[in-house]
């Protein structure tokens, strides 16, 4: 099976570590050419640096996706400077999570720019070109809390079901424009987030150890990589997931309780 992305541009938000890292070089790998945007210049470079020595086509941009006019403003520069966007990946957010009653309307009104309007305002950019072109991709990553979110979970899993309900609307208006539209759930995957949770909670533990720990109710009984996820999502992208569309698919060994 050949996945090809040949003359295709994605755009990736979050895309200078962990998941969006690999999924951008899944899709590079494939033969797309790729926008990579993040807050931090610092991390982009790093990112752009590992992808030099495989000749890759990746492009790095710096944006605060929760930020309206800078999404605007970095979207008008990657089509000034790649001709379009014909895959989008709204992957920029960190997990947040805390009781209800401590959650403050600063720290929801944060979250939601951060991983619902961000996905938002980016994929209605990008939409107009999809429907002229007959042909688009969108992937939203989200979290299997969205379809089963527990105590302590918010705002993040609001966000994130918000973000679920957003996938379907589209996934709805785009099909008849070949606009497929999906949601990636991740589960407990290997990424920056843990590696400095392990710095800070367990520093004398070997990462594996804490990592095993960590995936103790996973069904497959260890964590998830980010290029496991970034294959699927290089999968749907690409014409062979071609009758996939509106659907939230959870990368996370069997660990959540919904399907």
């Amino acid at each position: 099976m050949n996945i090809s992305l040949e003359r295709k541009v994605a755009l990736v938000t979050g895309g200078s570590k962990g998941i969006g890292l690999a999924v951008t070089r899944a899709f590079a790998r494939s033969g797309a050419t790729v926008a990579i945007v993040a807050r931090g210049a610092e991390a982009l470079q790093a990112a752009r640096a590992s992808f030099e020595g495989e000749g890759l086509k990746v492009r790095d941009y710096v944006c605060d996706v929760a930020n309206a006019s800078e999404i605007e403003a970095v979207f008008g520069k990657v089509v000034a400077d790649l001709g379009r966007v014909d895959v989008l990946v709204n992957n920029a957010g960190s997990s947040r999570a805390m009781a209800f009653d401590a959650a403050t309307d600063e720290i929801w009104q944060a979250d939601l720019d951060l991983k619902l309007f961000a996905a938002i305002r980016m994929s209605r950019l990008a939409w107009p070109g999809m429907k002229q072109r007959r042909w688009g991709r969108i992937i939203n990553v989200l979290n299997t809390a969205a379809k089963a979110p527990p105590a302590a979970s918010a705002p993040t899993s609001v966000s994130r079901a918000a973000g679920m309900a957003l996938t379907k609307v589209l996934a709805h208006e785009g099909g008849e424009h070949n606009i497929l539209v999906n949601a990636l759930l991740v589960g407990l995957i290997v990424s920056d987030q843990w590696v400095n949770r392990h710095a800070a909670t367990a520093p004398d533990m070997p990462f594996n150890d804490f990592a095993r720990n960590l995936a103790k109710g996973v069904p497959l009984g260890r964590m998830g990589t980010a290029d496991e996820f970034a294959n699927l999502a290089c999968f749907l992208e690409s014409d062979l997931g071609s009758y996939i569309t509106g659907t939230a698919i959870n990368v996370d060994g069997g660990r959540s309780p919904v399907v």
